[in-house]
C-alpha cells in the first residue's frame, strides 16, 4: 500500500508543482487574467496562491506534513473555483460550459484533497514513504 499512495501523491502533487511554476515565474500576466476576473489585489494574490501551491504539493509529494499540505491545496481550490471559475455569471453558452467545467475539476480536487487530509491525519504516521508523520491529529 505504501507505493500506491506514493505513486497517488506524486500525480496528484504533479499538477499543484506545475501550477506554482506558472504562477511564480508568471506572475504579472497571470495576475492580468485574475484582475479581470475580479479578483482583488491580483499580483500579490497570484503570487500567494503561487506559495500555495508549491508548499502544500511539496508538503503532499514528499510527506512532510503531507496534512497541512493537503489542506494548503483546499485553501488555494475553494477561493480559486468561486472567484475564477464563477460560471454562473457567464451569459455565453460555451463560456458557461468551459467556466463548469472548471468550477467542477477545482471543487473535485478540493475533496480529494479533504480527504488526503483525513486520511494522513488519522493514518500517515504509519503510511511509511513520508518524511514526518502528521501534523493533525484525528485519530
Amino acid at each position: 500500500m505504501d507505493v500506491l499512495v506514493f505513486i497517488g501523491r506524486i500525480l496528484f502533487a504533479a499538477l499543484f508543482l506545475g501550477s506554482a511554476v506558472g504562477h511564480l515565474t508568471q506572475t504579472k500576466a497571470m495576475a492580468g487574467y485574475a484582475s479581470s476576473r475580479g479578483v482583488p489585489a491580483a499580483v500579490p494574490a497570484t503570487f500567494g496562491s503561487g506559495l500555495l501551491l508549491l508548499l502544500g504539493g511539496l508538503s503532499v509529494l514528499l510527506g512532510v506534513w503531507a496534512d497541512l499540505g493537503a489542506l494548503l491545496l483546499v485553501v488555494f481550490l475553494v477561493p480559486t473555483a468561486l472567484l475564477m471559475h464563477a460560471f454562473w455569471k457567464e451569459t455565453e453558452p460555451q463560456a458557461k460550459q468551459m467556466e463548469m467545467v472548471q468550477f467542477n475539476k477545482d471543487m473535485a480536487l478540493a475533496g480529494a484533497a479533504l480527504m488526503l487530509l483525513a486520511f494522513f491525519a488519522y493514518a500517515g504516521g504509519d503510511l511509511g514513504l513520508t518524511l514526518t508523520g502528521p501534523l493533525f491529529d484525528l485519530g
